[in-house]
């Protein structure tokens, strides 16, 4: 069964031969490796085109900025699943990044998208305040999140958004969609009735779009960047476990509403 019009498998990444491997039209290993840093090449890959200063100092920004965050419930079922198949290091790392999702790391591509749309309203004639209010109005009014804003931690802004701006506008890259983030976090106090400040989610996107980074691709760089994050977490769980440690302390922490038969007496005596 055919589902669109292709019937023929086609793509522009990679080729090779019994002597070349060919990457974006350049020679692998004559060209590539030892010559390009992987930032570059990961942008290389993206688009097959040159990498730039620009895009490779913000990009190089976003990776950092999200690569580690402590022990969050992705990091924690990475750790876990390595504690039960230390032979599987692929499938502990699948583990944490198959938690990756709207709330954890997925918030970048939401805001992106967000940011996107009101660039587009905002080409079509609207002021950049005007187009803020409409678009964030018309998602409160569907009841939908607004993607990159407040934090549980930091109340004020995360002290990570400074710190990409600064980058972005010291690398050159186009401060537009930071304009648009910025005027966001303004408008929220009065369209959502409380003061959300910028976080990381919203910054990532904001100075990866000035960069031309591509709107479709804007999830992977948190997933790429938390990869990182989890092999370090793996490699110190082989050396000092805390993954059944992590189970322990979830189970204790349970408790049990459910129904119990007739005589039943929960341990520690409590029925």
């Amino acid at each position: 069964m055919k589902i669109g019009r292709e019937t023929i498998p086609t793509t522009a990444i990679s080729t090779s031969n019994a002597d070349t491997i060919v990457v974006r039209g350049k020679d692998l290993s004559g060209e590539l490796i030892g010559r390009i840093s992987f930032t570059d090449y990961f942008l290389l890959l993206l688009d097959g085109q040159p990498p730039s200063d620009t895009r490779r100092r913000v990009l190089d920004a976003t990776l950092v900025a999200i690569a580690e965050h402590g022990l969050v419930p992705s990091v924690q079922a990475s750790r876990m699943t390595y504690a039960a198949a230390p032979e599987a290091l692929q499938g502990a790392v699948a583990a944490g990044l198959l938690g990756c999702g709207s709330v954890i790391l997925g918030a970048s591509q939401a805001a992106g998208e967000l940011f996107a749309e009101i660039a587009e309203e905002i080409d079509g004639g609207k002021s950049l305040e005007g187009a803020v209010h409409d678009v964030i109005s018309a998602r409160r009014a569907r009841r939908e999140a607004i993607p990159g804003y407040g934090h549980p931690l930091h109340k004020e802004r995360d002290p990570r958004v400074e710190a990409l701006f600064g980058v972005a506008q010291e690398a050159g890259a186009e401060m537009r969609y930071v304009g648009i983030a910025t005027a966001v976090e303004r408008a929220l106090p009065e369209v959502v009735g409380k003061e959300l400040k910028l976080n990381v989610s919203a910054a990532i996107p904001a100075v990866l779009l000035g960069a031309g980074f591509p709107l479709k691709a804007l999830r992977g760089v948190p997933l790429l960047a938390r990869t990182a994050g989890l092999i370090a977490h793996l490699l110190e769980e082989s050396e000092q476990p805390s993954g059944f440690a992590l189970s322990y302390q979830a189970t204790r922490q349970v408790e049990y509403t459910g129904k119990v038969p007739l005589g039943f007496t929960q341990e520690g005596g409590s029925s």
